[in-house]
């Protein structure tokens, strides 16, 4: 099973490479009807507001820790 820490570093990389397509997207939509593009917007939009939604809970589920306090490391 994956760590969270893990997790959510893995989210954020594929958040930011979603915002990071979206003017590339536009240049590859551009030549399609406007109600493709709307389509195609749409939908990266919709990626993008998921990706957001699970680091929002993946950062939700992640233990706090007090200040000073120090996680403890598992046993080998």
């Amino acid at each position: 099973m994956l760590t969270t820490a893990y997790r959510i570093t893995r989210v954020q990389k594929t958040l930011r490479w979603f915002e990071q397509d979206i003017p590339l997207l536009n240049m590859r939509v551009k030549d399609l009807s406007a109600e493709r593009q709307r389509s195609a917007r749409q939908f990266a939009d919709a990626l993008v507001s998921q990706t957001r939604a699970e680091l929002d809970r993946l950062l939700e589920e992640q233990p706090r820790y007090e200040a000073g306090d120090v996680p403890c490391e598992p046993a080998d």
